[in-house]
């Protein structure tokens, strides 16, 4: 560790004649991004994320690059703003970052938690059997997940979604490789093209909602170019896949007791995640939180009324002299929310924070900024806003229309409507440029990876090219 100190040594005294060099102290932000430090920053940030890239060779988890990459970043943020006397500054934009990172991990715990409760009452061991009973193969499980990925998304939005129909992928075909990494790759692109037309199915979307540049009816326009989105990469896609079907055999499966409630549970904790946004206009977060309430009280309920429930099975498989059943009466587990909640993917909910954490600090050094302020004045909005699309694959694609908002952009409908597409649709590009990529990176862990989804990114990009065309062809009376 002994570099580290060396290296904190040198950038403070780097920092420190800076911060004379700058002279009086001011109250807006500090633009660093021709700086000693803004440099460093930028490359820590990158290698970081080129370790991330790796993480299919090196075996090391994504969280650990980024979660260095975030301290660092802000350290080196600390020390110039507190030499420039403005650490007042640093702290509410760090406090920002903390804020929208929290809302982002408890939404994202709530959807976890139910997904490994809907696990644990074995409901995809159910919808697994469904499936192999009706001998679908691997090709009508590339289409059937990706379409219902595609119609959930703007309702449940796309990153509950995405995780949701990877459970589904997995319990079906989870020996299989190569169809779970083709089936992920298709469950992201679908997921982020049906969250694009909606203003629930997506972070971006519900900013540019809350701004007031798009109204609710005003998103139906981009119906058709992310379907088109969604299908141009499927249906190429389609003509890779296994010919055969899942190595699984039938077997008649048992729902635990409330499995279908905690689906009902789901599907109203979502509704009053909506409800929160929409009729008292607080953060969706809210009514997720509520939502966990709710299924911490059925938890108690199921607990409670568990050795009547067990008394009453216990007597009918008597009756029958069922043995089987007797066993598997014995084996019951009382349903535990909290164990729920230990089971979700915290690698992948710590590598959201690194995220967050870094791209809020380059943000404060001025470097989305600056990115937006030159294409939005020296490029044509069209431009500037299909860039957006593609640098949103590259940087998380929250911050980078969080940059776009701030600088309020003079644009007419279509252009807003196409920046909301581009940078919905423009993170599937890779792995790592949209939260229903990350999640499903830590879901379907060593399946699914950063070089599974590259080598389809041609392919993908056929589709963000054809979506960008249709949408300008079809939607063309709204540009003005």
């Amino acid at each position: 560790m002994k570099w580290i100190g060396l290296l904190l040594i040198l950038l403070s005294t780097t920092f420190s004649y800076l911060a004379q060099a700058s002279g009086p102290s001011s109250q807006a932000p500090l633009d660093l991004t021709n700086s000693l430090p803004g440099y460093v920053a930028l490359a820590i940030f990158f290698v970081a994320y080129l370790v991330v890239m790796m993480e299919e060779y090196l075996k090391l988890r994504k969280s650990k690059p980024v979660l260095l990459a975030a301290g660092l970043i802000w350290i080196i943020i600390g020390v110039v703003y507190q030499q420039s006397n403005v650490t007042d500054i640093a702290k509410q934009a760090l406090e920002h970052n903390l804020l929208e990172y929290a809302e982002l991990l408890l939404f994202l715990l709530v959807a976890m938690t139910y997904i490994s409760a809907m696990e644990e009452r074995r409901l995809f061991d159910g919808l697994q059997a469904w499936m192999v009973s009706k001998g679908f193969n691997f090709r009508t499980l590339f289409w059937l997940t990706g379409f219902l990925a595609f119609f959930i998304s703007p309702i449940a939005d796309n990153l509950t979604t995405a995780l949701l129909m990877c459970a589904v992928v997995l319990k079906v075909a989870g020996s299989n490789i190569r169809f779970v990494n083709i089936a992920c790759v298709n469950i992201v692109i679908a997921a982020n093209a049906g969250g694009a037309f909606s203003p629930f199915g997506d972070i971006t979307t519900l900013m540019v909602w809350q701004a007031g540049h798009v109204s609710f009816s005003e998103f139906l326009p981009l119906f058709i170019p992310s379907a088109v989105n969604y299908l141009v990469p499927a249906i190429i896609m389609s003509f890779f896949l296994p010919k055969d079907a899942p190595d699984t055999v039938h077997q008649n499966v048992e729902l635990k007791r409330g499995a279908k409630r905690i689906v009902g549970l789901f599907i109203l904790t979502i509704a009053t995640a909506v409800a929160f946004h929409a009729v008292l206009h607080f953060p969706p977060v809210m009514g997720m939180m509520m939502g966990l309430a709710y299924l911490q009280f059925f938890g108690y309920f199921l607990r409670t009324t568990l050795p009547n429930s067990l008394a009453k099975k216990a007597a009918m498989a008597i009756a029958n002299n069922d043995e089987e059943a007797l066993k598997r009466l014995g084996s019951v587990v009382p349903f535990d929310v909290f164990r729920r909640v230990s089971h979700a993917e915290w690698d992948t909910l710590l590598f959201f924070y690194g995220v967050v954490m870094c791209v809020g600090g380059l943000s404060l050094l001025g470097y989305l900024g600056l990115a937006s302020e030159v294409m939005y004045s020296q490029w044509s909005p069209v431009g500037a806003n299909i860039m957006v699309g593609i640098l949103s694959a590259i940087v998380d694609n929250i911050p980078v229309m969080f940059a776009v908002l701030s600088m309020e952009p003079s644009m007419d409908m279509g252009n807003w409507l196409l920046i909301t597409l581009t940078a919905g649709v423009g993170g599937s590009l890779l792995s790592i440029g949209s939260a229903a990529g990350v999640a499903l990176m830590g879901a379907a862990h060593g399946k699914y990876t950063f070089f599974g989804h590259l080598k389809w990114m041609p392919v993908i990009f056929l589709g963000y090219v054809a979506s960008i065309f249709v949408h300008l062809t079809m939607n063309q009376h709204l540009f003005s």
